[in-house]
């Protein structure tokens, strides 16, 4: 498992259970300061050098994030961090399509994304895709047990979800509307925002907190969205998982405005966007159940099965059909220097 985030750990855990449950083995390699060895369970194994790993030789990584050094050994697997909220890169191209050159296989989470990723398939002939839905939402469809962020409380509640980027995130530009949205006492508010967000805006949020608003800091969402009635975001991917449970989302100028959203674009509209989510609008609803239909139709928890049949049948076929990889020197030189390893 090669990870750089800390919502990687229950992104991928799912999958852990399942090549456990096989007979598998499973290890952990922890890259950057950005991702916390403290939530790695007693059970759970870390790879601590990068020579370590290749000398383990795993048959396969399990990568959700974009980018994975060639020279570890094995198939390399994209399993994704989020969906396709629709963020465009500074060439102007959809960055949950970008084809970096470091992967065999996509598995990839509903027909939505899956078309495109085996056009991309076709036209670059070094990776496979196959439609498995997405491990982290396995656990999503069942009730977390003593979910610690249920309560008896019988307001509405109302999580508030933010991307890091300042050009899209709501969490800048809403602060005094939330103060606004705490202090009416109709919400239980839970505050849960990206792990790259701005130390300053965390900040402010953490001092909003009171018996009304709690900030949330976990690596882990899925009972934190169990929990919620409805959601405020911007064009956060959290958004999606949170769609799948068929729970309507408002959206604060949202990049890719859709009729499965609420989406507002004067902050003094927020409020009334909430209440009218809070109500279950019908059409909203049925806008809602068909768009679940294209970007994750799995509801079975069985998605990690598929991921690691896919993976097994990569290595044992060997990917005979594939091209070999493109050689990606500047990005290949970059991850040796990051991770320090000169070795050929």
């Amino acid at each position: 498992m090669y990870i750089s985030q800390n919502y990687s750990y229950a992104i991928l855990r799912p999958l852990q259970q399942v090549i456990r449950a096989h007979g598998g083995e499973v290890k952990w390699f922890l890259e950057g300061d950005e991702v916390n060895p403290d939530f790695l369970a007693g059970d759970e194994q870390q790879v601590f050098d990068i020579k370590d790993v290749i000398a383990w030789q795993p048959h396969a990584s399990f990568v959700p994030g974009n980018v994975i050094p060639s020279f570890v050994p094995g198939r390399k697997v994209a399993v994704f961090h989020g969906f396709d909220s629709g963020k465009r890169n500074r060439r102007g191209h959809l960055d949950h399509f970008n084809i970096r050159g470091c992967f065999d296989l996509y598995c990839t989470q509903g027909p939505s994304t899956t078309i495109r990723f085996q056009q991309l398939a076709q036209q670059h002939g070094f990776f496979r895709v196959r439609e498995t839905g997405w491990s982290m939402l396995d656990p999503l469809f069942s009730p977390t047990p003593n979910n610690p962020y249920s309560s008896n409380d019988s307001r509405p509640t109302l999580l508030i979800c933010s991307t890091f980027s300042k050009r899209l995130s709501l969490a800048p530009v809403l602060v005094e509307h939330i103060k606004e949205l705490r202090d009416s006492g109709k919400y239980r508010i839970l505050v849960q925002f990206h792990p790259k967000m701005s130390a300053d805006i965390v900040t402010q949020y953490k001092a909003m907190q009171n018996d009304t608003l709690s900030f949330v800091e976990t690596d882990n969402v899925i009972p934190l969205l169990q929990a919620a009635d409805v959601m405020l975001c911007d064009t956060s991917s959290i958004l999606l998982m949170f769609l799948l449970l068929r729970r309507p989302v408002v959206t604060f100028n949202n990049q890719a405005p859709a009729a499965h959203l609420l989406n507002v674009t004067d902050a003094t509209q927020v409020e009334a966007a909430i209440d009218q989510a809070l109500t279950r609008p019908p059409e909203l609803m049925a806008n809602i159940e068909s768009f679940c239909q294209q970007l994750h139709p799995y509801q079975d928890g069985r998605s990690s099965e598929r991921v690691l049949a896919a993976t097994n049948d990569l290595i044992i076929s060997d990917g005979a059909e594939l091209k070999a990889k493109p050689l990606n020197l500047l990005r290949q030189f970059k991850m040796r220097k990051k991770l320090a390893y000169w070795r050929w």
